[in-house]
């Protein structure tokens, strides 16, 4: 038995924790078929997938899959749907103490001598029966606002990059923990078994002036099993590495060399018990299988050239967010559970009338057409799509101010997001701001209530997927904290 304590996993199980642990094991395995049985005789939820930690969902789920669309850097608001008419009148005036409140800023702009307010330079309208206005760089946009619920009323307490895209992916600022496509993974499993039930892509922007870092810590599984961490799609090449057969080497000699590997790796989970052992088996499994699954995924030959014609003349192009629109929308076809989209080059300290032109060409009219697409194929009703950064923009402008351009900082204190299909109230308005976009007057959304109503619309009671780690019963929403279902935006 003296090699078992080799190994690091093998030395973590001490003899008092093995003990204890045994001790509830029958108690436990009883309690939980009992409750297992008894929840599907109240069939109040809706089933779950392949290797889900829920036997099935806690209430029925308005939304079975989830596409994330993420503008890295923090979309300035005001510019965009927090239509603030009123700021023309204060064109180049300082912000009042009395609208700051003495509000932390960052280094970027805390050693300015004033605060000059900087009106949006762009027209905006209202647009559909809910009458929301949109900026005139978004007119594809503006034809679907009645499918669309905004929530104008986000805010946040992270106020710089790291900490702030960092929290709201994973509920805190501090990396390492499961984010959110991660907890969808893990509490309601795959309806695919040849594609991953996690899919991250990251868009290449078409402006290149001040692209923000990025990295997979936002799609990790954090303290969750491995195998609920998301498989990243490339923009160029094979979308997955080592997708293909190395050169001279047959699918039936890889075939043979993956049972091998996997008859090594039981071996190894029988000696250890490292449940990442059994990960990696699947793991492996998964990318034989995605050899044929992936191929015909990324093979746009057979899309109605119509459909095509939706997305825009960059569809073609791998890598662009028009591409990464249209393959979200035929991975959920195909049964992926979540997938992810990252869109760069949002951060605009300067420039703004040079940059957000581009950046709302970038995604207008492929999320337009995404929106579409799905209600073409029957699955608006059931993917949950959400658009929006990780903070919001100063109505002040940082650095030097004319009348035809200006620079923003980062606002935690308010900014937009909005969501559409799944189970959400189209043409729903929420939340309202001051006439600065500084401060919220009305219906305040915090990260931890747009985590619990994206939970509850996939059918989970946030306080009740949990996963025991550092002897806590961790949550997205967190351990101690408050967090509310935004009941007033869901259908």
């Amino acid at each position: 038995m003296s090699h078992l304590f080799e190994h690091p996993y093998a030395l973590a199980m001490t003899r008092r924790y093995f003990f204890q642990s045994a001790s509830f094991t029958l108690g436990t395995a009883a309690l939980a078929t009992l409750l297992q049985e008894e929840g599907r005789a109240a069939g109040n939820g809706s089933p779950t997938g392949f290797g889900a930690a829920l036997k099935q969902t806690h209430h029925p789920a308005k939304a079975r899959h989830v596409i994330y669309l993420h503008m890295v850097g923090g979309p300035s608001q005001m510019d965009l749907y927090d239509y603030k008419p009123k700021m023309l009148d204060y064109f180049d005036k300082d912000l009042p103490d009395s609208v700051r409140m003495g509000q932390r800023l960052t280094t970027m702009t805390s050693g300015q001598a004033r605060f000059p307010i900087a009106p949006s330079k762009f027209k905006f309208r209202q647009h559909g029966q809910c009458g929301m206005w949109v900026c005139e760089l978004l007119p594809y946009t503006a034809r679907m606002v009645d499918d669309m619920v905004f929530i104008r009323s986000m805010h946040t307490e992270a106020i710089n990059h790291e900490p702030a895209i960092t929290y709201i992916q994973t509920g805190n600022q501090v990396t390492g923990r499961p984010c959110l496509g991660a907890w969808t993974s893990y509490g309601l499993g795959s309806l695919n078994r040849d594609l991953p039930t996690f899919v991250v892509m990251v868009a290449t922007p078409s402006n290149q002036e001040q692209v923000q870092a990025i990295s997979a810590r936002l799609w990790q599984s954090g303290y969750l099993p491995g195998e609920h961490a998301a498989v990243s799609f490339r923009s160029s090449g094979d979308p997955i590495l080592f997708i293909n057969d190395p050169p001279g080497v047959s699918s039936q000699v890889r075939r043979k060399t993956l049972d091998g590997i996997k008859r090594l790796n039981e071996f190894t989970y029988e000696r250890l018990g490292d449940p990442e052992t059994n990960t990696r088996i699947a793991q492996y499994e998964m990318a034989y299988r995605m050899q044929t699954s992936v191929p015909e995924l990324t093979d746009l030959s057979r899309e109605p050239q119509k459909v095509l014609e939706m997305y825009g003349p960059d569809v073609h192009k791998p890598g662009t967010f028009a591409y990464t629109a249209l393959m979200a929308r035929r991975l959920v076809e195909r049964g992926v559970r979540f997938v992810q989209i990252y869109h760069n080059n949002w951060d605009h300290h300067s420039n703004v009338a040079g940059r957000m032109p581009d950046q709302c060409r970038d995604v207008d009219q492929p999320c337009w057409a995404l929106i579409q697409d799905l209600k073409r194929k029957g699955l608006l009703d059931s993917t949950l799509v959400i658009w929006g950064g990780e903070f919001g923009r100063t109505i002040y402008s940082q650095g030097g101010l004319s009348k035809t351009n200006y620079g923003r900082d980062h606002h935690p204190r308010c900014f937009t997001m909005w969501m559409a299909g799944g189970g959400v109230k189209g043409g729903t308005i929420y939340g309202e701001t001051d006439d600065f976009s500084y401060n919220i007057v009305k219906d305040p959304v915090h990260i931890r209530d747009f985590h619990a109503t994206v939970l509850y619309l996939l059918g989970i009671d946030h306080e009740r997927l949990t996963y025991r780690y550092q002897g806590l019963d961790q949550r997205l929403t967190g351990v101690d904290a408050k967090a509310n279902v935004i009941k007033a935006i869901i259908a």
